[in-house]
Order: structure tokens, then sequence, then C-alpha cells
């Protein structure tokens, strides 16, 4: 009947409802970004890890003495 009468039907809560739902939506798909590029982090870290990996500088199969270390008699020789 506000149609008939001239006068417009009261939206306020409709809209700050809408308003309250986009307000939502953004925040969880910030939150969800935020998700995958701290998952990402964390799986460019595995990965480089793999890759990296292996064994170390001292511990290397290339060496002699690689899990020994370095022997006394060899120092100051």
């Amino acid at each position: 009947m506000g149609g008939i009468l001239g006068s417009k039907p009261d939206t306020s809560a409709a809209e700050a409802q809408i308003a309250e739902t986009r307000k939502e939506t953004k925040r969880l798909k910030a939150q969800a970004l935020e998700d995958k590029r701290t998952k990402g982090e964390a799986e460019y870290s595995k990965r480089m890890a793999r890759m990296k990996g292996g064994n170390r500088a001292l511990l290397s199969s290339l060496r002699d003495t690689g899990e020994m270390g370095v022997e006394e008699d060899t120092l100051g020789a």
C-alpha cells in the first residue's frame, strides 16, 4: 500500500543486512587469500628444503672423512 499512497517502504534493515553481508564476504576473502599465501610459502619452503637438502657441506660424500670431521693430525701441518 505504500506505493498507492506515494510513500516508499522502509528498507533500512535490509540495506544494513546487505552491508553486513558484504563486509563479512570481504573479510572472508581476505582471510582466504592470507591462508593461501601462507600455505604457498610453506610449500615453497618444503620444496626448497628438498632441493637444497641432502648431505651438508661437512658431511659431504666427496670427502674421505666427511662424518669424522677434520682430523687433528692435519691441523697445522
